[in-house]
């Protein structure tokens, strides 16, 4: 039975996460961390809040023993400053793997990333470099089972405060760019579905591995054809 952290399960994706992680049957135990209560209690849930994640250190003690990490820790474009950006995508991420690496060094660690990341730094989106730098980072630290998820639109499936106009214009026209673009969107709960999956199964392959949008919906396909009706 694996023992999953999941980081940031009180958002899009990271909640999603979570209560896939807590369901399923090779997961015995789920340690959420975040800086905001789930408002929610489960058997196999462990809860730890950590407002500062620029300093991980006192997480070793939790991190030690654990099997895997789903990362989905993050913020909007627009949403915070440019600064603010820039520490929460690349600063938290590095600093969590940081102790992470320390504590559990054969630890699997899968990261919400996104399309158009760009580790050399030459993108002028801010978002897509330092996503690119997180990305960087995490590979250099030397995980055995790196997961890199890049997906494209993400397709809230529950309702949520929407940060700027263009994501309720997305959300609104988002059956016919499915149907025209089904490589280019993926479903919140199928992406943290996926993300699950990959550290919950068996196996002792070493690798790092960069899943694009399409590849994803072909994981997603995948396991839906494989669950039983």
């Amino acid at each position: 039975m694996k023992r999953l952290v999941v980081v940031g399960a009180t958002g899009m994706v990271g909640s999603h996460a979570l209560r896939y992680a807590l369901e399923h049957p090779n997961v015995g135990r789920v340690v959420s961390i975040g800086r905001r209560n789930l408002g929610f209690s489960h058997p196999k849930l462990t809860e730890v809040l950590h407002p500062n994640f620029a300093d991980c250190s006192t997480l070793a003690p939790t991190l030690s023993g654990q099997d895997a990490t789903v990362f989905c820790l993050g913020t909007y474009t627009g949403a915070v400053s440019d600064a603010e950006l820039r520490k929460i995508t690349v600063d938290y991420t590095v600093e969590f793997a940081r102790v992470l690496r320390s504590s559990n060094p054969e630890a699997t660690f899968a990261f919400l990333s996104g399309n158009g990341a760009d580790p050399t730094g030459q993108s002028r989106m801010p978002f897509a470099r330092y996503k690119g730098a997180a990305e960087k980072a995490l590979l250099s630290a030397g995980f055995p089972r790196l997961y890199t998820f890049r997906p494209a639109y993400i397709y809230p499936v529950e309702p949520r405060k929407e940060p700027n106009f263009s994501y309720p214009l997305l959300r609104t026209v988002y059956p016919v760019f499915r149907m025209l673009f089904p490589a280019l969107v993926i479903r919140s709960d199928d992406l943290a579905r996926a993300m699950v999956d990959v550290c919950a199964r068996e196996t002792n392959e070493r690798a790092s591995v960069v899943l694009e949008n399409r590849d994803i919906v072909a994981m997603v396909n995948s396991a839906h054809t494989r669950d039983p009706p």
